[in-house]
């Protein structure tokens, strides 16, 4: 029996139930509860776990065996090597036949990346990064603050990409190189993520805590950068709390995490880094991510109708998000055309971020049994999250 299957054993007979009371009780069916605590699955989706967790009244990781972590996809270690390389490895010493990197050129060429980034580009990126890097090593201290951005970046993709203890590595670095609180606390964001995507609900929920505390400003004197920063902590505190079946905290994040976009009064990039753009619309974005997360498709899809399509522009990441989430209560409401529907459309704006998504997988195989046969279209998309058929 794997750890998760004894837990949710010992746990729901504390609580007095049978296995089919607890199926009842938590919408998981009874031959998964059964498969679970008898040893014949070995892993468990978290979303499910969380749902035997609310049913259970624990949090979610007292039933967890430990983080699932699934790897990356097949290829992505070969593209991405000469970036692991660049992180991981002793920084290359210039020759004196070399071009000497400037802080200016360098800033010139990541302001030319943007757009790659924007557009989630990762092929191109895999290429661009490392000899960026490796630069803004041999600036030493003059080239601090683009190497902790670089290495922001740097972190994020590898996250992105399920390359989790490279990432690490990039986090830690940036942090360590950080030269003030909002720098750092900019690295603890996508750190909060990291640990989100790695199944580790406690740390996630313990170090959004910690740093929202650390850079909670006074609202009526704070900048636009300080109310971010702070934002995005409330939403990770939020996002790692309703994971975990504390929803009582998530929703207490939440409401300060608004209080912070109100008082903002729109979506602000600090230093403009979209990946941090923060405000009332990525607010709301994470309500319906955690309604999601829920289990309420009904709310999901009502919250949904109330973004405007403009609104979601300035960040790709939240956008195809959120439309994961709308596709995902379509297809929990049956409406599998229309959840296809929002497939295609991230795969059209985001082709090499879909396939790094086991949500999107896990969606796609709901819309695929609840049809007879597929198109070709939807054997494309089979193909394009990594499905087999």
């Amino acid at each position: 029996m794997s750890d998760a299957g004894r837990h949710v054993k010992d746990v729901r007979k504390r609580r007095g139930l049978t296995q089919r009371g607890l199926a009842d009780a938590s919408g998981v069916s009874l031959s998964i509860i059964r498969k679970l605590e008898q040893g014949e699955r070995e892993t468990v989706r978290l979303e499910t776990l969380r749902k035997l967790a609310a049913a259970l009244r624990v949090p979610t990781m007292r039933l967890s065996g430990g983080p699932n972590e699934e790897g990356p996809r097949e290829g992505t270690k070969e593209r991405w090597a000469a970036l692991r390389a660049a992180l991981e490895q002793p920084p290359l010493a210039l020759g004196s036949d070399d071009d000497q990197p400037t802080v200016a050129g360098l800033r010139n060429a990541l302001t030319a990346a943007e757009p790659m980034l924007r557009k989630d580009e990762f092929a191109k990126l895999a290429v661009v990064l490392p000899p960026l890097l490796h630069d803004a090593e041999a600036l030493g201290s003059d080239g601090r603050a683009i190497r902790v951005r670089l290495l922001q970046l740097a972190g994020w993709l590898m996250v992105q990409t399920r390359q989790f203890a490279s990432a690490e590595v990039a986090l830690n670095r940036a942090l360590d190189d950080a030269g003030d609180r909002m720098e750092g606390a900019a690295t603890v964001n996508t750190q909060c993520f990291l640990l989100l995507r790695q199944g580790k609900l406690d740390s996630a929920l313990d170090l959004a805590v910690k740093w929202a505390d650390e850079t909670e400003p006074r609202v009526t004197r704070a900048t636009p950068s300080e109310l971010s920063s702070w934002g995005w902590m409330l939403l990770r505190v939020s996002a790692a709390a309703m994971r975990n079946s504390q929803d009582g905290q998530a929703a207490d994040a939440l409401r300060f995490a608004r209080a912070a976009a109100v008082a903002l009064g729109r979506e602000f990039a600090p230093e403009n880094d979209f990946l941090r753009t923060f405000g009332p619309t990525t607010v709301h974005l994470k309500r319906t991510e955690n309604a999601s997360i829920a289990d309420r498709p009904d709310v999901v899809l009502r919250l949904a109708d109330k973004i405007p399509a403009y609104a979601l522009k300035p960040t790709s990441t939240n956008r195809n998000r959120h439309y994961l989430d709308v596709a995902e209560a379509y297809a929990k409401t049956g409406q599998y055309a229309e959840a296809f529907g929002k497939l295609e459309q991230i795969r059209a704006s985001s082709p090499e971020w879909l396939p790094n998504q086991r949500y999107a997988r896990d969606i796609f195989a709901r819309i695929a049994k609840g049809r007879r046969t597929l198109t070709s279209e939807m054997r494309t998309m089979a193909d394009a999250v990594g499905m087999p058929l």
